[in-house]
């Protein structure tokens, strides 16, 4: 008898004249590891570190054992704090305990999303503007980014803002889409960077942007905060017509938009439908970030260059590598469409709206450059001169506090951090205490 990976020797003793035990003893192998014959996805090789997030919580889990006392507040990832509304909660406990029962219990469902859903996404964020066919229900707006990337394949050429959501810039560099990372520039050649800063209004000049497939846009814009005016969009979507661009539009943040000019969907500008799609989340809306629900548009108007729909691969790709969002989760989604979900929905997000313009005061009285915080719920805070990772440092060590140093959205965030506005109340406001302690400029 042998065991894998090991040398055995059996050793027999005596147990009766009818039976033997058999002892084994095995030694460890002195045999090299094993590879196979498959390369490495070499896109990989080009990221310069792990992804932003999980190596902001390895430094924060390091300080925390430095520091075993400390109380760490985070104002780091944008992770919801405050509790699943009522009418929403119920609806997903509901959905839950049916599946207990022959008539509440389901399988598999529709890939594309519960049809009554994809109807009542449409009702209330596209009323009269895009058709429920053209929703797709899923896990979550960050998963169907790369499921869109996995749509348009390889070597894409792209166009990002700078600063701008890591996911943007990580999933094209793994698809193929950039050339290696330039350490003069601290971005990867290859793809467009798209400036946005206080100098243009935090919309980039378009005239000095070239051409690419794939223009990946978000407003309100997370890092900065910034949200795009009808007047910015218009020129958008021109220039991606133009160009023969597709832009993905991330609206994860839109319903905290409080501006009148700045729309909700990129589909409020006309013409959009055909160079657009949008993506959205239930995440910063519901609490939903461990509960996983988002939806993506994609028109039916929207075509590749040989005039195929866009629309029909990215259902291929749903149906193939997506088996639909969870039954509960989509129960809850369904509640936060209704007028009751809703109307507690946007409690919520005013809840963390205040504790934004809490922040956002609290900087700005202590003599900061300060931008966002009315139209988002980040905040984002200039340190001229100074590394983003070293301010980062400096916070935790002195305050206590996680924030998100501003390089790692793009180059164009060096000197900067955001403060995410999640968190419970009494947080927010110890932490602004904290801020004062440390910081205040007078």
């Amino acid at each position: 008898m042998a065991l894998s990976g090991c040398v055995s020797h059996v050793t027999p003793t005596r147990l009766s004249s009818s039976r033997r035990r058999v002892r084994v003893m095995a030694a460890a192998s002195t045999e090299e590891a094993v590879t196979t014959r498959v390369a490495r996805n070499t896109n990989f090789g080009k990221l310069q570190a792990g992804y932003l997030f999980p190596e902001i919580a390895r430094r924060r889990n390091a300080h925390q054992e430095e520091n075993p006392d400390a109380a760490v507040i985070s104002l780091g990832i944008g992770d919801t704090t405050e509790p699943i509304p009522s009418a929403i909660s119920d609806a997903m406990a509901k959905a839950a305990t049916g599946l207990n029962t022959r008539e509440g219990y389901s399988g598999y469902g529709a890939e594309q999303g519960k049809p009554v859903l994809r109807e009542a996404i449409a009702k209330r964020f596209y009323p009269g503007v895009r058709d429920a066919s053209e929703i797709f229900v899923s896990d979550g707006s960050k998963c169907d980014i790369g499921r869109i990337q996995m749509m348009f394949g390889t070597a894409r050429t792209v166009a990002v803002q700078d600063p701008s959501y890591p996911v943007y810039v990580d999933t094209s560099v793994i698809m193929g889409s950039s050339q290696n990372h330039n350490a003069e520039s601290q971005g990867f050649d290859g793809i467009e960077y798209m400036l946005c800063n206080a100098d243009n209004g935090f919309f980039p000049d378009l005239s000095k942007i070239g051409p690419t497939d794939l223009i990946f846009f978000c407003s309100p814009n997370n890092p900065t905060g910034a949200a795009a005016t009808r007047e910015e969009l218009t020129k958008l979507v021109a220039f991606a017509k133009k160009n023969g661009s597709i832009i993905i539009y991330d609206a994860a943040y839109a319903l905290y938009i409080s501006d009148s000019n700045c729309p909700k969907s990129i589909y409020e500008i006309p013409g959009a439908e055909e160079v657009a799609i949008e993506t959205n989340s239930f995440s910063k809306y519901a609490g939903f970030t461990g509960v996983r629900l988002g939806w993506t548009v994609v028109p039916e108007a929207l075509k590749f260059a040989d005039g195929s729909s866009v629309r029909a691969d990215f259902n291929r790709i749903m149906t193939t590598c997506f088996n639909g969002a969870s039954v509960i989760a989509q129960a809850g989604g369904l509640a936060c469409m209704q007028d009751e979900g809703f109307g507690q929905m946007m409690e919520v997000i005013n809840f963390y709206k205040e504790n934004a313009t809490i922040l956002r005061k609290t900087f700005l009285d202590m003599g900061f450059t300060v931008f966002g915080g009315e139209n988002a719920p980040y905040v984002w805070v200039g340190f001229p001169g100074q590394k983003s990772w070293d301010v980062f440092a400096e916070i935790l060590k002195k305050c206590d506090i996680v924030t998100t140093p501003g390089s790692g959205f793009g180059p164009g965030g060096e000197g900067f951090v955001r403060a995410s506005a999640f968190g419970s109340r009494e947080n927010i406001m110890e932490a602004v205490e904290r801020f004062k302690k440390e910081f205040s400029k007078e």
